[in-house]
């Protein structure tokens, strides 16, 4: 049972950071990709970043490249999203996301079959 625990969200103001963190558990997830996504009110889910675990390949949607570092730890199983320069408008419930190889539509929700319960993160301006 892969399991997804998200945590390091919080209230920042404009321009600072966080450190998201996805511990993941119940598989080995060399063979994995792993995603981070972000749910603001009245928004549909959207993707964020993604690496493939094995090879360390990323991707970013074009409105936090730049600012954002999608990263993994082998020995910790945790995927991390470093967020800096932050925006009012990257305030969202941000969820981690696993699926098993990689697939040519990474950055498609329903690419995804495990998801963990999200982490909020505030920007205030």
């Amino acid at each position: 049972q892969v399991q997804l625990v998200e945590s390091g969200g919080g209230l920042v103001q404009a321009g600072g950071s966080l450190r998201l963190s996805c511990a993941a558990s119940g598989r080995t997830f060399s063979s994995y990709t792993m995603g981070w996504f972000r749910q603001a009110p009245g928004k549909e889910r959207e993707f964020v970043a993604a690496i493939r675990w094995s090879v360390g390949i990323t991707y970013y949607a074009d409105s936090v490249k730049g600012r954002f570092t999608i990263s993994r730890d082998n020995a910790k199983n945790t995927v991390y999203l470093q967020m800096n320069s932050l925006k009012p408008e990257d305030t969202a419930v941000y969820y981690c996301a696993a699926r098993l190889g990689y697939t040519a539509q990474v950055m498609g929700v329903n690419s995804y079959n495990y998801w963990g319960q999200g982490t909020q993160v505030t920007v205030s301006s």
